[in-house]
């Protein structure tokens, strides 16, 4: 492809639309044409439709869903004043199509109650890496297993960590974009790895979070790697997360950690309710990592603690020390879609819901 890459567009911008298909956790994508040379504000671009029936979202009878554009980054791929759209689905009547969890979130995020605390977030994305057919971890012996977990978090080394070229290139590629990647490390299990993304204020934590996925899955495409977002892939081994961290501006200030405990007291007394909104399948995914073993804490418990792991509320030790700062709820599957969980948290802790 690369020999294509330099060649004159005449003046004209692709531009890929995505969207959050009917199952919550996967996207879809497809390009367009802009007679424009450059296109810098999400207003300039048009809606679009798409066939619902082929992505859980409508049935042949009634196929068209729209596509309304609300955020725009740069494309990695291929460069130039190419561009990556986020986009809502939105009903024909032009209201959100119900597999819209980002309306709903945004909606949230602009009441004057919320926007008035400065909601940020920072989440956490686990993933596993497999080999070309989805179905053997990457560089997993053909029979049997790795050596126990210990040596591969933060590891070094071609005998401990698997992958790392893609996770280098995904890093480079989201600075690229503009997506607020901020780090990345080897996890606990082999071929399975972590990036953080923020801080983000509001909607932007989703729309930040998901083109990251976007520039994932389609970066392990060049590697003939499949990337896996399944909180549970390994039975026996560590399952993955997307620990989401949490602030207000009250709890950024000095004595913010009187903030920080009302906020938890909150989040314990709809536990429930957090569940039902941190996996696709309303907790059902959850259930297979939130056991109790393996850094997490059981589903149907909810605790918090300083530098706990296995707990469902972890305070970071600085943040104990320093009396202000944030706090990370460890429940959020790794598939979860980020506009229901940080939607569902602001309900909680900033408009008492």
């Amino acid at each position: 492809m690369a020999k294509f890459d330099d060649m004159d567009q005449n003046g004209k911008v692709l531009a890929y639309y995505m969207w959050i298909d009917g199952s919550g956790q996967f996207l879809r994508g497809k390009t367009r044409t802009i007679d424009q040379a450059e296109v810098t504000n999400v207003d300039d671009l048009p809606e679009w439709n798409f066939d619902g029936s082929s992505t859980e979202q409508a049935t042949g009878d009634n196929s068209d869903v729209y596509i309304k554009p609300v955020k725009i980054f740069k494309d990695p791929f291929r460069g130039g004043n190419n561009i990556l759209v986020m986009c809502e689905c939105r009903c024909p009547d032009g209201s959100p199509h119900p597999t819209n969890r980002r309306a709903e979130c945004n909606k949230l995020m602009e009441m004057q109650e919320c926007k008035e605390q400065k909601p940020w977030f920072g989440i956490e994305q686990e993933y596993t890496l497999f080999d070309a057919n989805g179905k053997h971890p990457l560089n997993w012996p053909e029979n049997g297993f790795p050596r126990p977990q210990g040596p591969y978090y933060c590891g070094v080394g071609a005998n401990n960590v698997n992958g790392r070229c893609l996770v280098e290139a995904h890093y480079k590629a989201c600075l690229y974009a503009g997506v607020k990647i901020a780090g990345s490390n080897a996890e606990v299990m082999p071929s399975q790895w972590e990036y953080q993304v923020g801080p983000c204020e509001g909607i932007e934590m989703g729309d930040h979070l998901w083109v990251s996925r976007y520039i994932l899955y389609r970066m392990a495409e060049d590697f003939g790697i499949v990337v896996s977002i399944d909180p549970k892939p390994i039975p026996g081994w560590n399952g993955a997360g997307c620990h989401t961290n949490i602030s207000t501006l009250a709890m950024r200030q000095p004595g913010g950690m009187n903030h920080i405990l009302d906020a938890i007291k909150l989040m314990g007394g709809k536990h429930d309710e957090h569940i039902q909104e941190y996996d696709p399948t309303h907790g059902l995914d959850n259930a297979r990592r939130l056991t109790g073993l393996h850094e997490t804490a059981s589903i149907h418990v909810f605790n918090y603690g300083v530098a706990d792991r296995g707990a469902s509320i972890r305070i970071p030790q600085q943040c104990e020390k320093d009396r202000c700062g944030y706090f990370e709820d460890r429940r959020p599957a790794s598939n979860c879609d980020p506009y229901a969980v940080t939607g569902r948290i602001v309900k909680t802790i900033c408009l008492g819901r």
